[in-house]
């Protein structure tokens, strides 16, 4: 995950506001099929139903975050539809693309690379710590990592999970990155299949 020149590419995409505004894209796109499909439910309409995140350790913005999801128009139905995140995973406070790939890092980085990371994202260190027990722990039991590795040849080394499923998909381009991100969506909604959007 490092350029010819040694420069760290999970660092540069924290630092760089593009593959913040391809995920915004992205996003977007998602939570339009999921809008424009309608009730999984019924046959009602989805009405906005957005809710404010703040999320941590991305580029500083003045305008406020939000987070798509529609709730059914049709009485006696009413049921939520959250679509796919690709900016964010699941409820934690920092952008999913933070979570990913400091977690990653943090298998590579001498301490006090990682500690310099931490300190000029915010992220405390025992937040660090319940990252790596989600992915070691949580992550790997989870129903979707089971049905999903099997894609995966050769397979990926759970021990050093997210740094092994991020050099299954190589980042040195953008658009790997965002495949990364969307194959980990399914994990950000109880609510929506991702076959729905894709």
């Amino acid at each position: 995950m490092k350029t010819p020149n040694e420069e760290n590419l999970c660092q540069g995409y924290l630092t760089d506001q593009q593959p913040h505004e391809l995920l915004e894209k992205v996003y977007s796109e998602l939570a339009a099929k999921v809008r424009q499909a309608g009730c999984l439910h019924c046959a009602g309409k989805l009405h906005r139903a957005d809710y404010k995140r703040k999320p941590r350790g991305g580029p500083k913005r003045d305008e406020e975050i939000y987070r798509d999801s529609f709730c059914c128009d049709q009485d006696g139905c009413r049921k939520r539809h959250t679509p796919p995140s690709v900016r964010f995973l699941g409820r934690r406070v920092y952008w999913g693309i933070v979570v990913v790939l400091v977690s990653a890092m943090h298998h590579g980085l001498k301490a006090e690379r990682v500690r310099v990371l931490r300190e000029s994202l915010g992220i405390d260190r025992r937040t660090l710590e319940r990252w790596r027990a989600w992915w070691l722990e949580t992550f790997v039991q989870s129903s979707f990592w089971k049905a999903a590795r099997a894609r995966f040849m050769p397979l990926i080394c759970e021990k050093t999970l997210p740094l092994s499923l991020c050099q299954a998909f190589p980042l040195d381009r953008r658009d790997r990155l965002l495949e990364l991100l969307r194959f980990l969506s399914p994990l950000t909604t109880t609510s929506i299949a991702l076959e729905r959007t894709g």
